[in-house]
């Protein structure tokens, strides 16, 4: 089972939003820290409330499997942050452009709880990572 499989099983046995939002912290709490030397503008993702910071790393070839570090200044978005490298890390780059993580967390429900705030970092955090594996394919 994926680890994106995982987090979607945990959602559907949640039944209470205070306690999916723990979950969402506590993967956020799990994610490994960003070493501060990543924490760069060039990584920054634009079009965040908080700061989020995403790092991409790519294999050989046509296609090349992508894999992604990131983190964020504040709880909940780090939480959301470690469902996006769930859903994305470690898939062919092609796969990437065409995987909208937005359909995902449709699935689990989450995106109508998140303040529009968020959602739209959200959206800026999903934006980058598929325009760079779309780049990826391209070159």
């Amino acid at each position: 089972m994926s680890q994106l499989d995982q987090i979607i099983d945990d959602f559907a046995f949640l039944d209470d939003w205070e306690d999916r939002y723990r979950y969402v912290i506590e993967l956020g709490k799990a994610l490994p820290d960003l070493p501060e030397d990543k924490r760069t503008s060039d990584n920054k993702v634009q079009g965040c409330a908080s700061q989020v910071w995403l790092v991409t790393h790519a294999g050989d070839g046509a296609d090349p499997v992508l894999t992604f570090e990131g983190d964020s200044d504040a709880h909940i978005v780090r939480g959301l942050v470690a469902i996006v490298l769930a859903t994305y890390s470690g898939k062919h780059a092609s796969e990437i452009a065409n995987l909208d993580a937005i359909d995902v967390f449709g699935k689990i429900g989450l995106v109508e709880h998140l303040s529009s705030q968020r959602a739209n970092g959200l959206r800026s955090m999903v934006k980058r990572i598929r325009d760079e594996a779309r780049l990826r394919v391209a070159a």
